[in-house]
């Protein structure tokens, strides 16, 4: 999926709501637990509740490589269920020297067909550019985040700029926000004025929204740009917001109160 796509579904479905498939097999509902494919039972459960709701999915690779080849299996199960008018995304936090990166490259644009891969940035240029080499892929590389170790490396200043100013500024000269995306966390919303004025153009994935405290408010006030330019990520809030049997109207529901909110920031 390009960019002029995400931008039209976006549009039409007034929702800019990404729903993360952080899927922990010892929080599903009991009652899936000893079902023989609980993750993607559960996974397309929730698919199925949210899908009219979002635009798009992130799948965090970490819980599914935890269950070993039942949990990968699980794990391309979920991305081929998910429609092809969804943004995919593989949470994946890859990036390593160039020959390696290329492999990971071809692992989640080739032999897995996801829309986008998040990218740790610090081996620098020649650990991201091959995720760059692929049409209508997106590398989604991690600006400013919302963890507490935010401020062991990403806050600290280099002469007058902040580390992870750098990084945005540096990063983007290396493609065009037709492949490169960044992360942003919600709760950093008072930088993300910073952050546009580095990066106008370039879509954000925002996680932090839902249980880590972050503020849709705030968020689509100080990161919406002329395209939305925002995917907004949630994850615990939707996928566990109930532990009954119908957990599937909760997830609707919290999803669809998303997608209202949203809509409102979309005029």
């Amino acid at each position: 999926m390009n960019k002029l796509q995400l931008i039209r579904h976006i549009k039409e479905k007034g929702s800019f709501l990404c729903v993360g498939l952080d899927t922990d097999i010892s929080k599903i509902p009991k009652h899936l637990q000893s079902h023989p494919d609980a993750i993607f039972e559960f996974n397309k459960a929730i698919i199925d509740a949210t899908k009219d709701h979002c635009v798009s999915y992130k799948i965090n690779t970490a819980f599914y490589e935890a269950e070993g080849l039942k949990g990968w299996e699980a794990m391309e199960k979920t991305l081929h269920y998910i429609p092809s008018t969804h943004f995919k995304i593989a949470d994946a936090k890859r990036g390593d020297i160039g020959n390696t990166s290329a492999q990971y490259a071809k692992t989640f644009f080739e032999t897995l067909p996801f829309d986008a891969v998040t990218v740790a940035p610090y081996m620098g240029e020649d650990s991201v550019r091959p995720f760059l080499e692929y049409e209508d892929k997106f590398a989604i590389v991690l600006g400013l985040t919302s963890n507490k170790g935010a401020n062991d490396f990403e806050l600290k200043k280099i002469d007058e700029d902040y580390l992870y100013e750098k990084v945005l500024s540096t990063v983007a000269s290396w493609g065009t926000p037709d492949n490169l995306m960044f992360v942003v966390g919600a709760t950093q919303a008072t930088e993300l004025l910073n952050v546009r004025n580095i990066i106008p153009d370039h879509f954000l994935l925002v996680p932090g929204v839902g249980f880590q405290g972050g503020s849709l408010e705030e968020v689509s006030k100080y990161g919406m740009n002329k395209d939305c330019g925002l995917l907004v990520n949630v994850s615990r809030a939707i996928i566990y917001a109930s532990e009954h049997e119908n957990f599937t109207a909760e997830a609707k529901e919290i999803a669809l109160q998303y997608q209202v909110e949203m809509r409102e920031y979309l005029k």
